[in-house]
């Protein structure tokens, strides 16, 4: 075997030895809390890979598609909570919902074959309001979602008697559950990555990219662009479902609150700064705007050790620092913090 494959595989292999024991290192380093964050984070990854492959590789600005992880979440509480008295097995409800999210995603995106831009941005942030309003709201005469106080008692996962939502013992190691659910949730992002990985590289990748690029022009080609749009329509709510339904075993409570237009906002911009159509960007920009966010919340600290006093409220300073840190990145890093060669070449071309 030659150098180049053994130095492949002990970096494969150092990377999974870090993946593995990062939930540790992070609760010795920095507490339980942080791990949670980082289940959250792994959640973000798949939320914004999903939502990737409808911006980044088909150019289609959605801003509804927190819609898809309300209708992944929502499906999840009403198949395993005292809601309709029904404990379904965790393993035939994730797909369930997963699969509503990409009927839905379908059935957003027949009608709106013939928007781009700023109309389809209007469509989409609508369809995402309607379907908040419809959680919000259907609580009577039949009560469904149970409004605006939202479903609690969530069932955690359960693998046969094994529940994710307590300790266990292993090798004389003790997992507790933001343990074991990292574990579950990076094995789904791992799935996430690969499936758009493969996708990025194939004919129906690069059919998504000619759509972005020039839709006339793609079409002219013989690409179907009505069913590539629909796809990447499906593709993108399919993941948004699976990233709900998890979210809803790891809270054991939703509310229509946690699907507002700020996360699609949120998971729009983690596109945008990490690098959209860039695989390595996205989840670089995902983990980085869910833990930035509360690290800074950290700021009260900083002021009361630098003058001795809180002067500005830390929730407050948080979003301003936070705003300032995007507004940066845009104008000095207008592609992304990790963007691809092609766009980087776009941007560097429209510079010049």
């Amino acid at each position: 075997m030659s150098s180049g494959p053994k130095s492949r595989w002990l970096t494969f292999g150092l990377f999974a030895l870090g993946l593995a024991l990062l939930p540790f290192l992070v609760d010795a380093g920095m507490g339980r809390s942080w791990v949670r964050l980082l289940d959250l984070a792994l959640l973000y990854v798949m939320l914004a890979l999903g939502l990737n492959i409808v911006v980044g590789y088909a150019g289609l600005l959605d801003l509804g598609y927190v819609a898809f992880y309300a209708l992944g979440a929502y499906v999840y509480a009403w198949l395993a909570s005292p809601q309709f008295g029904l404990h379904l097995p965790f393993w035939a409800i994730l797909p369930l919902g997963a699969a509503l999210a990409a009927l839905f995603g379908v059935l957003l995106g027949t009608p709106t074959l013939r928007l781009r831009g700023d109309y389809l941005a209007i469509v989409t942030l609508g369809f995402g309001e309607i379907i908040r309003i419809f959680m919000n709201n259907l609580n009577a005469p039949v009560n469904i979602t149970n409004g605006p106080q939202g479903i609690n008692l969530i069932d955690p996962v359960r693998l046969g008697g094994f529940s994710l939502s307590q300790s266990h013992q292993l090798l004389g190691i003790t997992f507790t559950g933001v343990h074991l659910t990292y574990y579950l949730f990076l094995l789904f992002t791992l799935a996430v990555i690969f499936i758009s990985m493969r996708l990025e590289d194939s004919r129906i990748g690069r059919a998504w990219v000619a759509i972005r690029e020039d839709e006339i022009a793609a079409a002219a080609t013989g690409i179907n662009t009505r069913n590539l749009k629909l796809l990447a329509f499906a593709m993108g709510a399919t993941f948004g479902g699976l990233a709900g339904g998890l979210f809803a075993s790891f809270q054991g409570f939703i509310s229509p609150e946690s699907f507002n237009l700020m996360e699609s906002i949120m998971i729009l911009c983690m596109i945008v700064l990490g690098g959209m159509g860039h695989i390595p960007g996205v989840i670089f920009g995902a983990i980085l705007l869910t833990l930035l966010p509360e690290a800074l919340r950290y700021t009260g600290d900083w002021q009361r050790s630098l003058f001795g006093h809180v002067y500005v409220d830390p929730a407050d300073l948080r979003m301003l620092l936070f705003g300032v840190a995007l507004v940066a990145v845009m104008l000095y890093r207008p592609a992304g913090l990790l963007p691809s060669r092609r766009r980087r070449r776009e941007f560097a071309d429209a510079e010049a």
